[in-house]
């Protein structure tokens, strides 16, 4: 061998590249095919690189997503922004983002630091519980953050918690209450009872908070089975509400709309909300991208899971 090829040549360099990327020899390889040592082959392919010899281009579908994933944890001020793919000729929006979240929880459970989780409810919560595989977490609890409703049609609004608990073998606490008092009750009475008082101290000590958002349309489950006779949804709209996170609607900037209805909610409110370590929202629509923004303009949001389709609507926005 040339003793040219024992310097920092251009010469050397190339051939230490060829064979450590291009044959797919180790390090070790390398070094006995050129009589050096191991670690004066890995201070060659660091030289390369410093020196433009070695370009890294990634080919994959995933690129386009983990930089939208990495622009919009910027423009949303979030820790943390999961894309799942869509099916884009027959758009569901609960389904990818559901079945992310699930996979992102049993991650998160993996490290065994959490022991409180705090629902809502949804039909992406409701999709996540059905694609978690059963495996025991005896030392977690599920508890629902927010009351329920007693109509619809498509699920159960006070069986999310129970739903989760049931794939984790773990406990689970509801809050068997409605999702809005009737006119004239007073709520610090209500939730005065002693059930309540012990569930929202629950509440007080989640680790995580597991969110949805809706809008103000009849596609929101919320709008659609759960808003009081006396309220319209028009009403709701001329009061600025762009939709609602737990059961509270808010502005485009993510401030509570003066409106009566917030103050007949049954669930944690956003100031408790707010002291959650983790709060974990998982969202998808075209129809949500207003209210995506401004759950993380209140500062409601550390990790959002969301599709392709709503996270290229909300870097445009």
């Amino acid at each position: 061998m040339s003793p040219d090829l024992h310097d920092d040549s251009d010469a050397f360099l190339s051939e230490v590249c060829w064979h450590y990327f291009v044959n797919e020899m180790t390090q070790a390889e390398v070094a006995r095919a050129l009589g050096v040592t191991r670690l004066r082959v890995n201070q060659a392919i660091q030289r390369a690189r410093q020196l433009g010899f070695v370009k890294v281009q990634i080919e994959s579908p995933l690129l386009a997503r983990l930089e939208l994933q990495e622009r919009l944890q910027a423009d949303l001020g979030v820790k943390k922004v999961l894309v799942a793919p869509a099916h884009r000729d027959a758009y569901d929006c609960h389904v990818p983002a559901g079945a992310a979240l699930a996979k992102y929880l049993v991650e998160c459970l993996k490290t065994g630091s959490w022991s409180k989780i705090g629902v809502a409810w949804g039909m992406t919560l409701q999709c996540a519980a059905e694609r978690i595989a059963r495996q025991p977490q005896p030392g977690l609890e599920i508890v629902s953050m927010i009351g329920g409703t007693t109509t619809g049609a498509s699920f159960n609004a006070f069986g999310i918690a129970s739903g989760f608990a049931e794939r984790f073998d773990a406990r689970y606490s509801l809050l068997a209450a409605p999702i809005y008092l009737s006119e004239g009750v007073d709520r610090d009475v209500f939730l005065s009872q002693e059930i309540f008082r012990s569930h929202f101290e629950k509440c007080r000590a989640l680790d995580a908070a597991v969110l949805v958002v809706g809008d103000v349309s009849p596609r929101s489950y919320l709008v659609s089975n759960g808003l009081p006779k006396e309220v319209a949804p028009g009403d709701l709209i001329a009061a600025g509400a762009v939709g609602d996170l737990l059961g509270h609607f808010l502005d485009r900037d993510g401030n509570e709309i003066p409106h009566p209805l917030n103050q007949r909610t049954v669930g944690v409110d956003l100031e408790m909300l707010a002291s959650i370590p983790w709060k974990i929202l998982a969202a998808a629509g075209p129809h949500k991208v207003d209210i995506i923004r401004a759950a993380t303009r209140r500062g409601l949001v550390d990790v959002l899971i969301t599709d392709d389709v709503t996270a290229e609507l909300l870097a445009e926005a």
